[in-house]
């Protein structure tokens, strides 16, 4: 077991931050999709000192999702195009749940589909199950009765999908943004109002590479999902710009690969981080961030991590 390291003599810093009606011990996720359903990354990091762990994203139905070749590395980052393979929600619940429960570490389940009623019925299951403590909704999917218009790409249709799952739960509810839109704080703003807790931000950017000697795309799907330090500048930059749009609280996501990348999106306003690439890269590292944020408060005199969110400086000339 990974042990957390404390400053002899010295209390360490309070990590504890609040999503909605959730409060975490740490600001430290794990990013849907990077993590399993937790079981598999117990051999180098210890649950119980996560924030929360966002499992797989979940489905109505079990999906296989696409044919392989579907991961690619790519220059400082990844493109996926797994196709959101997953159990289905009534196997997470009967075959994964159970082992997540023997932790003391808040559970998020993403959940997704194809239609509104989709969405609504995942929530309805997962929102009666003991031990889910939120639900983050992808509407990154294709609506399949707009024609495949991603949910999250027009204002109108995230609204629509949050207001329905809304409905459905009474669970801390955050919305995971895409940025493929032209105006992404327009889409948090539109969230919000239809009753959001928080957003998650961002998903992955829609890239493809090309196998030059076969002239044949290197994934099966063409396109995929880009993530990895690549994308995190623009992360960066649209966390920023939906922290100064919306009043809920905001998750950090894209590139986050050390504790200096997590404490770039706290200082720029985000409440909470999630990694995810640096998974599949150094399976221990949520574990080496929540030690370098500790340390860095410590080393900063910084008692609690409510000092730091949000204190970017935007005017160095003007201020100290």
């Amino acid at each position: 077991m990974i042990m957390k390291k404390e400053t002899p003599g010295q209390n360490p810093p309070d990590l504890t931050v609040a999503i909605g009606g959730l409060v975490l011990k740490n600001p430290v996720m794990t990013a849907s999709g990077t993590f399993g359903y937790g079981e598999e990354y117990v051999p180098y990091c210890d649950l119980n000192r996560l924030g929360a762990v966002v499992v797989k994203g979940l489905s109505l139905e079990p999906r296989l999702g696409n044919p392989p070749p579907r991961i690619i590395e790519t220059p400082s980052g990844m493109l996926n195009a797994v196709g959101l393979q997953n159990v289905g929600v009534r196997a997470f619940l009967s075959e994964k749940l159970p082992f997540l429960r023997r932790y003391d570490v808040a559970v998020i389940a993403n959940i997704f589909g194809e239609t509104v009623d989709q969405y609504r019925r995942v929530a309805h299951i997962l929102s009666g199950a003991a031990g889910i403590h939120a639900l983050e909704l992808n509407i990154s999917c294709p609506n399949v009765k707009k024609g495949g218009v991603a949910f999250g790409a027009r204002p109108e249709a995230a609204a629509e999908v949050t207001a329905n799952v809304r409905a459905e739960t009474d669970l801390p509810l955050i919305v995971k943004l895409t940025p493929n839109v032209a105006d992404i704080a327009e889409i948090a703003l539109a969230v919000e109002e239809a009753g959001a807790d928080g957003v998650s931000l961002i998903n992955t950017l829609t890239g493809m590479s090309v196998d030059i000697e076969k002239r044949i795309p290197h994934l099966a799907n063409v396109t995929g999902g880009l993530s990895g330090p690549a994308i995190k500048p623009v992360a960066l930059r649209m966390v920023w710009q939906v922290v100064h749009a919306v009043k809920i609280p905001v998750i950090g996501i894209g590139g986050i690969m050390t504790a200096a990348d997590a404490l770039e999106f706290l200082i720029a306003g985000a409440r909470a981080i999630q990694v995810g690439t640096a998974n599949f890269v150094r399976p221990s590292a949520t574990m080496e961030i929540i030690d370098g944020i500790s340390d860095y408060l410590t080393r900063h005199g910084l008692g609690s991590i409510d000092k730091l969110i949000g204190s970017l400086n935007t005017n160095p000339s003007n201020g100290d």
